[in-house]
């Protein structure tokens, strides 16, 4: 009996003891549960909504491109895109042959539209195309029922007004490619564009804002449930170029006659571009959307370059219009005086190496403001010989040749002003005094753009360090002009001297015997001066100096000489230079004043008419321009 109570006893205290352990576990457990529930319920409110919302990024809409006076010359637009959903289609083979009976998918599309329909969620729309027109829009919208998994998303594309004639100068944008992503996350959007050339590319901070958020529930397999919040972006800023739209259409047209042609119009007071041609050239809008491999193709085989904006990629031997460079050398270090007379009998000997003036028989005895005049090689040789190589070149640097010019677009080159030092590091050879006489006419190593061409003559009218842009900081230009046109520094040569050289780029155009006589502008207060030059694309032999040139129609096109002008106006105060280069002397051949000449005339005499550097100009608007009309505004205007 007393061992049973024992027993009894020891039961009911393990009992007890049981019981408390239950007790403190169960309160240990009520008190976690209201930790996590009560004291801790929003961190994992929180960490819950991790799981399940996403944040996803909104492209922000792109900002325009302007001309100086406002005129849109990169815009955005509607458009409409083809799209299927993989997860929706029955077969999406069948689809993609059926899409194909309605409108061109070529082969190429058909493999990426394959590709990304791999790589993503079934339930992501993925573009098959990514614009339409209303036809085929239409084609599609009567076809859908039939097509399931197809669908038509409204969104933005890009746009240019001017099309082809202003694409080397506005650029385009693209899709991003893999070298181009960053850390910003914006550029990993599928459909997002990016600058690639022109304004678009040194502009595309600006143009392209910042993103917007959008606040997303999303369910386990990633597909969006609803939307919680939206932050809108901020839309791109617009950006003001220097271009004058009518000008550019008109320089457009005006080049359109010749094969392969790059032309720039600038005014020279302060650097602004007004316009600038690469011909041929190229339509923008495609690169936006997505170039087909067979577009890509033919526009990357062209050998005339559609692509290279040659107005300021384009090297060539500058020819004569080097000749005022090489005369303000000479007459800024006393190498010459006005004074100085130098015969030309129609060559020059040195050595055992002879010379040639163009002018076969010679020009005489000449003095340096007749030899611009008349472009005599002979005085020209003699001139650089007596300044060598190091000061011509110092002074060909200080007028923009040899350097890039700053321009504010990518793609510049820097052309070349040959040195004692060049020849060395590249050839391992001395320089030669025949090579400072070839050089003294802008030939043998020298090249240049024909933007260099153009700032030389803005820095030699204006005696300041003219720097080109492209970019208007101020915004758009007021009614009256800018008030406060940049301060450039001055050169550092003699007024008197540049005023004798200007001189005699007037004497070139505006007097009988001037080798762009017949191409001067006859309408009062309309002058222009200039310089003419044809540039040599191969040696001409001993036997041709003797026995004479093949004509042009026997020499193949790539081997014909480039022909270049470069003009200012007005004479009197000039405030406007064009320069052209008319690649191989253009469809038919010639030399500088006959083909190169007239180009720079007509667009000298129509930008002073509208005089966009001082006023807002009366009359065009961009609305009135007709982009695809390619023929050349006044190319049957009497020279004088």
């Amino acid at each position: 009996m007393q061992r049973e109570a024992q027993r009894h006893k020891l039961l009911t205290r393990r009992a007890a003891m049981l019981g408390v352990g239950q007790a403190i576990l169960v309160a240990a457990l009520g008190e976690r549960m209201y930790q996590l529930q009560i004291l801790e319920s929003d961190r994992y409110v929180m960490l819950a909504d991790e799981n399940r919302i996403n944040l996803q990024l909104l492209a922000p809409q792109r900002g325009r491109i302007l001309d100086r006076f406002g005129a849109a010359l990169a815009e955005n637009h509607q458009n409409y895109r083809l799209v299927v959903i993989a997860e929706q289609a029955e077969d999406i083979t069948a689809t993609l042959d059926a899409l194909a009976g309605l409108i061109e998918i070529g082969e190429g599309d058909r493999r990426r539209v394959l590709r990304d329909i791999r790589r993503k969620h079934p339930f992501v729309p993925v573009v098959v195309r990514g614009s339409m027109s209303w036809e085929e829009m239409a084609r599609i919208e009567v076809a859908i029922p039939e097509l399931p998994g197809v669908a038509i998303e409204q969104g933005l594309t890009r746009s240019y007004p001017l099309g082809e004639t202003a694409a080397h100068a506005i650029g385009y944008v693209a899709a991003v490619s893999e070298s181009e992503l960053g850390r910003d996350p914006l550029l990993e959007l599928p459909d997002f564009r990016i600058g690639k050339s022109g304004i678009e590319k040194s502009q595309d901070a600006e143009l392209r804002g910042s993103a917007g958020t959008s606040q997303v529930e999303v369910n386990a397999f990633g597909r969006v449930v609803r939307e919680l919040a939206r932050v809108p972006g901020r839309p791109g800023k617009d950006v003001v170029s220097c271009l004058d739209a009518a000008m550019q259409d008109f320089l457009a047209r005006r080049c359109s006659t010749e094969e392969s042609v790059a032309s720039v119009l600038l005014d020279a007071v302060t650097g602004d571009v007004l316009a600038l041609v690469s011909n041929p050239s190229f339509d923008p809008a495609p690169f936006a959307i997505g170039l087909t491999p067979a577009v890509w193709q033919q526009l990357s085989a062209d050998p005339r370059n559609p692509l290279t904006n040659k107005a300021i990629a384009g090297v060539y031997p500058p020819g004569s219009t080097f000749k005022p460079v090489v005369a303000t050398a000479a007459l800024a270090t006393g190498v010459l005086t006005p004074e100085t007379p130098i015969s030309c009998p129609g060559y020059l000997e040195l050595g055992n190496a002879t010379f040639h003036c163009w002018r076969e028989h010679g020009h005489g005895t000449l003095r340096v403001r007749e030899a611009i005049k008349r472009s005599c090689d002979v005085f020209f040789y003699e001139t650089a010989r007596r300044l060598g190589i190091d000061r011509l070149a110092a002074i060909a640097r200080s007028f923009g040749y040899g350097n890039v010019v700053g321009l504010d677009i990518p793609g510049e080159r820097a052309g070349l002003i040959p040195s004692r030092e060049w020849k060395l590091a590249t050839s391992g050879t001395a320089w030669s005094q025949g090579e400072t006489v070839i050089a003294g006419i802008g030939q043998g190593s020298v090249l240049a753009t024909p933007l260099q061409i153009a700032i030389m003559v803005a820095r030699l009218v204006t005696g300041r360090a003219v720097v080109p842009r492209l970019v208007r900081a101020d915004g758009v230009m007021p009614p009256g002009g800018d008030p406060t046109p940049p301060d450039f520094p001055a050169l550092g040569v003699s007024p008197r001297v540049l005023a004798i050289v200007v001189d005699g780029m007037n004497a070139v155009v505006n007097e009988q015997g001037g080798t762009a006589y017949a191409e001067r502008i006859t309408d009062p207060g309309f002058a222009m001066g200039g310089k003419s030059g044809t540039s040599q694309v191969r040696a001409i032999s001993e036997y041709e100096h003797e026995h004479g040139l093949p004509k042009i129609s026997e020499i193949p096109w790539r081997e014909r000489d480039h022909a270049l002008f470069v003009g200012f106006a007005p004479v009197g105060a000039p405030r406007y230079v064009c320069a052209t280069v008319v690649e191989h002397g253009g469809v038919r051949g010639g030399h500088g004043s006959e083909v190169a000449a007239p180009i720079c005339r007509d667009v000298l005499r129509e930008v002073q008419r509208r005089d966009p550097a001082r006023r807002v100009p009366r009359g065009d608007t961009l609305a009135q321009l007709h982009p695809l009309d390619r023929s050349p505004p006044n190319a049957d205007a009497p020279g004088g």
